[in-house]
């Protein structure tokens, strides 16, 4: 690994809870990571943890094998050889964008400053920029050249803290998956923060779920969202819901009883002796869910959402259960009808039936138990 973060906790004082807390993962050389999550979670904090900006008190982050920070070690942030590219660009309006991205080579010998800048402008698609300002360039152009600034020094690792935050939505995901290129071509390592699930999908390698200072799951877009590590991540990952379901064998076969009827032949399915009574919650994805006029089973819209292509349908069946459901847009039914609708679903992810505690409890669910008066799942103590 290039990036190594070993159950490295971050604490600020006066609070009682630490702002990261034994979080690991790792960053192969030209990988690029990305931490999500909600606001609040830890994911700046972990990063300027990287860059140096915070100290750590407890674990220790190395980079290409070096011990660059733990609780009795720092290594200063100007040491550490690291790029970064914040969420207001951090461009100096009286200097042109030749004189921008060569800020921090300004050691270089004259030649192969103005080389090395118009290298990388070029890597970013601004060959000939050197000599605008930068109130003369678009946002997604001005955020290219903090990037070019960023690679000009030949950092070890990149950072980059929700660099898309100010544009406009269209441009976001488009300007990730240019970025994401120029990134490749420069053969960059790079640690990327957003909120935003598909600025993540667009362009990391690796995605990070993060939650109350906790790392939920380190892994792929695909794992994320077909097998989440916790019920937390399947919440937020995507669109879908947990369901009450029930877990019996029959034969060879384990057979999911849901309100949407039974489930079978799925990959990966656990036995029913996994959860109590074989009773467990099953997330059900918006694409695990088919509109079927035929479908025995009747559903009340609810909601709907137009997405160009298709609907994303709130669906409310006769049971009270609600489901999402993606329907191809010349279905146009409207809020109130009743539609039918039939699962189908590959594999299954199960849950232990959750506690009803409020949503401050979310990120430690799957129901953990624990001493806690609000949850009548739990036996009196």
């Amino acid at each position: 690994m290039f990036l190594e973060v070993s159950q490295l906790d971050v604490s600020y004082a006066g609070h009682a809870q630490a702002a990261v807390q034994g979080v690991s993962f790792g960053l192969h050389a030209g990988e690029i990571g990305v931490l999500i999550g909600p606001s609040g979670c830890g994911k700046t904090t972990l990063l300027r943890a990287v860059a140096g900006l915070e100290p750590v008190s407890g674990g220790e982050i190395r980079l290409g094998g070096e011990l660059v920070s733990s609780s009795a070690h720092q290594v200063a942030p100007e040491a550490r050889r690291i790029g970064m590219v914040f969420q207001d660009y951090a461009l100096f309006p009286h200097l042109d964008v030749g004189q921008n991205v060569g800020f921090g080579i300004h050691t270089l010998p004259r030649a192969e400053r103005a080389a090395r800048v118009a290298e990388v402008l070029a890597l970013v698609g601004l060959a000939g920029a050197e000599r605008r300002f930068p109130h003369e360039l678009s946002g997604g152009q001005q955020q290219r050249v903090a990037l070019a600034r960023a690679l000009a020094p030949r950092p070890r690792l990149l950072l980059l803290d929700e660099p898309f935050s100010n544009l406009d939505v269209d441009l976001r995901e488009r300007l990730a998956h240019e970025v994401r290129a120029i990134l490749k071509a420069a053969q960059a390592t790079a640690l990327f923060v957003t909120h935003d699930q598909l600025e993540a999908f667009a362009i990391g390698d690796v995605i990070g779920v993060m939650c109350e200072g906790q790392l939920h799951q380190w892994d792929d877009a695909y794992t994320l969202y077909h097998r989440p590590a916790t019920r937390f991540v399947a919440d937020f990952i995507g669109h879908g819901v947990f369901t009450p379901a029930t877990l019996r064998s029959v034969g060879n076969q384990v057979v999911v009883q849901t309100p949407l009827g039974e489930l079978t032949d799925m990959a990966e399915c656990p036995l029913p002796g996994a959860f109590v009574d074989g009773k467990c919650d099953v997330l059900l994805r918006a694409d695990d869910i088919v509109h079927d006029d035929d479908a025995p089973v009747k559903a009340e819209i609810l909601r709907k959402a137009f997405r160009g292509s298709e609907f994303l349908y709130t669906l409310r069946l006769k049971t009270g259960e609600t489901v999402l459901a993606h329907v191809p847009s010349h279905h146009d039914h409207k809020i109130g009808e009743w539609i039918g609708i039939r699962p189908q679903v590959d594999h299954v992810v199960t849950f232990d039936r959750a506690c009803p505690l409020d949503e401050r409890r979310m990120c430690q669910m799957p129901c953990e138990r624990v001493v806690d008066e609000r949850c009548p799942a739990l036996p009196p103590v």
